[in-house]
Parts: structure tokens; C-alpha cells; sequence
């Protein structure tokens, strides 16, 4: 499956976190390198499509890569797990740090406050 059948059949969406598997050729020999991170943007339409992917580095940096639908040089795309975001652009995620990232989607939740004292002091 090509990878743009992959991606106009919308079988990976914004928010998934994704394996791209990469051919890159040096010298004389071609190599394939992965680069998983999440997908947080699908941008155009028909061939000129393209995807932006984000990863986080060594000591915290962010990375993120964008690829054409109809590039050569990407071999196949893994989904490591689905997302349900309620955006159909992260850019937020740039910045959001360590786990709050990973509870994006949990967000709405009520945090607990101080206990309120109840009666009067009288």
C-alpha cells in the first residue's frame, strides 16, 4: 500500500502516533530510518497533500518533519496508537511538556481544590 493510498483513505489521522519508515541514501548505500512521533497536522489537498509529524529528542527538544504524500523516499507508515483529538491542528502540543502532553485529551477534568469549611465560625 502506497503512501498515499494510506493517507487519502484516512487510515492515519491527525493525532496518532506513527512510525515513518524513511530511506535515506549515503554514499552508495541506502539505509531506512524511523522517526515515530505524532501527527499533528494534514494539510492540502489531492497530491499536494502533506503531513507534519512531531517527536520529542534528546533532552526534551522538539522535532518535527513534514513529508509530501507522493514522496519516493518513505517506504511504509506504522500506526503505534490511535488519537481522538477534538482539533484537526496541534499545534499546541509544541507547548505542552512532558505528561501534559500525554493527558491532552483528558484536559476538561476538574482538579481537586481545597476543602471548603462548611458552618459558620460563630
Amino acid at each position: 500500500m502506497s503512501l498515499s493510498t494510506v493517507i487519502k483513505n484516512k487510515l492515519v489521522h491527525v493525532g496518532d502516533t506513527v512510525q515513518v519508515y524513511q530511506k535515506i541514501k549515503e554514499e552508495d548505500k541506502i539505509r531506512t530510518q524511523v522517526f515515530e512521533g505524532i501527527v499533528i497536522a494534514i494539510k492540502g489537498r489531492e497530491l499536494g497533500k502533506s503531513f507534519t509529524v512531531r517527536k520529542m529528542a534528546a533532552a526534551g527538544i522538539g522535532v518535527e518533519r513534514i513529508w509530501p504524500i507522493m514522496t519516493p523516499s518513505i517506504s511504509k507508515i506504522t500506526v503505534i496508537k490511535r488519537g481522538n483529538p477534538r482539533r484537526s491542528k496541534l499545534y499546541y502540543l509544541r507547548n505542552l511538556i512532558g505528561k501534559e502532553r500525554q493527558s491532552v485529551r483528558s484536559e476538561g477534568k476538574q482538579t481537586q481544590s481545597e476543602p471548603q469549611e462548611s458552618g459558620s465560625q460563630g
